[in-house]
Formats: C-alpha cells, sequence, structure tokens
C-alpha cells in the first residue's frame, strides 16, 4: 500500500478482534478537583464531566467550608451545594479530608496534627460522613490527609513527617467514619513524594496495629508516562516488605510537570498525548485508579485561607493559581474545553473487554477494546525526548465478514476544542451551543468491506491521540 501523506515514518499497529484478554476497566482512570475555593462545578462542567460517565471522582474537604464554626454547631450551606453538583455528575466520591476547625485547632500551625479535643473530632468526622455517606449517598472512599509530607505547600494544612504520628491521626479519624458508615473505603497518606516518610513509617504502624488501610495513595507531577509506571511497582514492593500485603493502589492527583503556562499552551495537544501516555502506561503497570488533577481551573480566594494557612502558605496558593496558574482542567476557568478532556472521552468508547493491540514503534502506544460490535483502538504518538510524525498501518485481524465503516478522531496541534461547544473542531472554530460530547468530528469516515482482516493507514502526527473505530455497517444502506 503507498504512502499518501509523504515521507513520516512508519508504525505498524496489530488488533487482533479474536483475542479477548479480559476487564478493560478504564473508569479506573477518573478526575479529581478541589483544594482551591468552595464554587460548585458550574451546569456546563457537571454536563460535561457527566458525558464522561465516571464512577469515582476525588476531592478535597477543606477549611474553607467551615463546617464546624463553634463547639456543638455545624453549618454545611457552603459544602453542600458542592457535594451536590459532584453528584451530579453520576460519580462516586472519594473525599480527602483536609480541615481544621478553628474550635479543635485554635492555633495556625501545619505541624499541629492532634486537635485539643478528640472526641469532639471523631463527632465532628461522624457527622459528615452521616452527612454524605449515609443521608447523602456521595462519599463511598475517605483519604486521611493530603501530602502530609510537604504540608501547606501541597495545598494541606497538615504536615505530618514522621509515620507514627500520621498512623496515629489515620487511626482516630477512620474510627468514627467505619462506625458510621462501615462499608466506607479508607486510606492514604496521599504522598507528595511517594517513597518516603511517613508513608514507610505508616506501613509498618499498619502491620503492627492492625489499623484498617483498604488503599495507599500518592501523588506524581511528571511529564514522562514511565514514571507514573514505575512508581506502582516501587509501591507494590513497599507494601510486600512493610505492610506484608498489597492493598488498592490510587494516584489521586497527577498530571505533567507543574510551572505556569501561558493559556495558548493549555491547548497545546502535546499535553493531550502526555495525559493518555501516562494513563496507559499507568494501566500497564496494574494500577487500581487514578484521578487527573483536575476537572475545572479555578481562582484562589486568600482570605478563604488566611483563618487556617500561615502567611507563606497563603502566598504560595495565590501564586499557584492566580499569578502564575498551571492551566491544569479539562475545562478552563471560564468553562474552556481543553483537548484532555476528549483523551477521557475517547478512552469511554473502548468498551468494557479488551482485545490485543500491539505496535512495533516504541513510541506509539496502543490499547484496543471492544463496544458492543465495534473494535477500537486508542494509538498515542507521544515521546518525552521529541515526538516525530508516524503513519501508521492498522491491521485488524479475525474480524466478522462484512462491510465495515471505518472512524477516525484525533486530537492533534491543528484540532482543538472548542470553547463554546464540546467538540473537535479545525482551528478557528465558529462557536455554537452546548452539545453532547460524544458529538465530535472525525478526521475520517469511510465505509469499507473486511474478509477476515482490514488493512488501514492512519496518520499519526507528533504528539496526537488518535481512535479508530471500526464498525459493521448495512451494506444496503451503504448502496
Amino acid at each position: 500500500m503507498s504512502n499518501e501523506y509523504g515521507p513520516h515514518a512508519a508504525a505498524r499497529i496489530c488488533i487482533d478482534a479474536g483475542d479477548a484478554q479480559g476487564a478493560l476497566e478504564l473508569w479506573r482512570h477518573s478526575l479529581g478537583h478541589g483544594g482551591i475555593n468552595s464554587l460548585p462545578l458550574p451546569d456546563r462542567v457537571v454536563d460535561g464531566v457527566r458525558g464522561l460517565g465516571p464512577r469515582l471522582v476525588r476531592i478535597f474537604i477543606q477549611e474553607f467550608f467551615n463546617i464546624y464554626p463553634e463547639r456543638g454547631r455545624f453549618d454545611f450551606s457552603r459544602l453542600d451545594p458542592y457535594m451536590q453538583a459532584l453528584a451530579r455528575t453520576g460519580a462516586k466520591v472519594m473525599a480527602a479530608i483536609t480541615f481544621k476547625p478553628k474550635p479543635l485547632y485554635p492555633t495556625v500551625d501545619q505541624r499541629v496534627w492532634r486537635p485539643n479535643d478528640v472526641d469532639q473530632w471523631q463527632q465532628v468526622i461522624a457527622e459528615l460522613v452521616r452527612r454524605y455517606s449515609v443521608a447523602q449517598p456521595i462519599v463511598t472512599h475517605w483519604e486521611i490527609g493530603n501530602e502530609p509530607d510537604i504540608g501547606e505547600d501541597g495545598g494541606c494544612p497538615y504536615l505530618i513527617r514522621d509515620g507514627e504520628e500520621y498512623g496515629q491521626y489515620y487511626s482516630m479519624t477512620i474510627e468514627p467514619i467505619l462506625r458510621t458508615f462501615p462499608q466506607a473505603k479508607v486510606g492514604g497518606p496521599a504522598m507528595a513524594v511517594m517513597h518516603d516518610e511517613p508513608l514507610l513509617g505508616f506501613l509498618k504502624y499498619c502491620r503492627r496495629t492492625g489499623a484498617r488501610l483498604d488503599f495507599v495513595s500518592w501523588h506524581l507531577y511528571h511529564s514522562d508516562p514511565g514514571r507514573h509506571a514505575f512508581l506502582v511497582e516501587v509501591a507494590d514492593i513497599l507494601c510486600r516488605e512493610l505492610l506484608g500485603r498489597r492493598p488498592e493502589f490510587f494516584v489521586t492527583e497527577w498530571n505533567r510537570r507543574l510551572g505556569g503556562s501561558t493559556e495558548d499552551a493549555a491547548f497545546d495537544a502535546r499535553r493531550a498525548a502526555a495525559v493518555a501516555a501516562a494513563i496507559l502506561d499507568m494501566r500497564r503497570a496494574g494500577l487500581d485508579g487514578s484521578f487527573y488533577y483536575h476537572i475545572w481551573d479555578q481562582t484562589c480566594f486568600p482570605t478563604d485561607f488566611e483563618p487556617f494557612f500561615s502567611a507563606r502558605g497563603v502566598a504560595n496558593m495565590v501564586r499557584h493559581w492566580n499569578e502564575t496558574p498551571h492551566r491544569l482542567g479539562l475545562f478552563g476557568v471560564n468553562g474552556e474545553v481543553r483537548p484532555q478532556y476528549f483523551v477521557y472521552w475517547m478512552l469511554a468508547q473502548l468498551g468494557d473487554e479488551r482485545v490485543a493491540a500491539s505496535c512495533n514503534d516504541r513510541d506509539v502506544r496502543v490499547l484496543a477494546g471492544r463496544s458492543g460490535s465495534d473494535i477500537c483502538s486508542l494509538a498515542v504518538n507521544y515521546s518525552l525526548d521529541g515526538s516525530a510524525d508516524r503513519t501508521a498501518a492498522v491491521h485488524f485481524s479475525n474480524l466478522v465478514v462484512g462491510p465495515k465503516r471505518v472512524t477516525v478522531y484525533r486530537i492533534d496541534s491543528q484540532r482543538r476544542s472548542c470553547g463554546e461547544s464540546l467538540e473537535l473542531h479545525p482551528v478557528g472554530p465558529s462557536g455554537g451551543s452546548m452539545t453532547h460530547p460524544t458529538s465530535l468530528h472525525p478526521v475520517e469516515q469511510r465505509d469499507t468491506c473486511a474478509r477476515d482482516e482490514l488493512l488501514c493507514e492512519v496518520l499519526l502526527p507528533a504528539d496526537s491521540v488518535a481512535l479508530i473505530r471500526l464498525s459493521d455497517t448495512d451494506a444496503e444502506a451503504g448502496q
């Protein structure tokens, strides 16, 4: 077959529709949000996330929700609409406990982790769980703390570097959770640097005390997909050695390497390709779940943090989110749709059953699945050292004989998400109203006919993500 696309390097992708390899379970790779302000997700963002069909999203319950303003009094007026907006996405919630009620923590000091009244702390936790796990079945997973190894630098009011101390904080917090909602999954510590304290000492603490630990969690902001996979292997070694078993592993925050950027860079297709490559690598490494941080870019309001953060901590939050924002969101501050959104839409199209897929090019990652009678493949052209254009020869085998339709969707430098609609458009879109997120514009759609195999060529520009769908068609309909 001649190459019509020019002198690009060639890659060969093989997809064996007859080789089923078990459940795909890409819903395990989901989204995270929060920790910046108390604004609920706007309706546009709720609709967009719901279109992706997530089963679990991860959030922070920060002190700026002010749920316990004085002894004996609860106030859920800020947290209720926040949680209800999350519930409207159709997902359950993993909630990280990162608040310090002033009555129990009167001093602003990230090193203080023990409340002045443990019984009252446990009453507050029980009421929180009763409201959002029992009365409103929203939260199924409770994560204890957030980046305790770096404290305020990680957006959390707790700095707990000693594994034994974190274990004590963890135990006093999960006790009312499990007493109030025994079905809950509990875990932590949501490490900023996974293979360090307090995780190491905490694993020993759990083994010694028998403290329940359903999942171990950590974070990583790195542009190398292989690094994301490597930490899964490290966690497995540490848990088997120090805990004596392997609990579930969750990366509850992750993204590319942090750093400020311009708004234009937020729409760079290389970001989307890095996200897709990391997800495929984490899945290959056996990760139980990941939460891309984050759903929606937000503004930090300093007055929200001043009551429980140091002046340095407040300044750090302002720098990260207002002055040199990272622009990590699937949606921008004003609801602009970023290319990464469509990575998650593509993943959702692969279906529930994995089928065998491989590529002879190490810079092209592939994953394939069966969705009904369709065979769908995700191809990611990304290299940490610099990507190059590819032309992929995609070979499908063990097909059902008959008429087929080939449809290709692609995220690349020439195709941007439209700020007015959840669609892929060429550069310079004319806009439009909110649409269902599955109404993407394919780069190619054509009818063909297959015997038991089919070969097609697909362009994979540098730093691109492509969804290749092979569907059965009605022969008469095409005449």
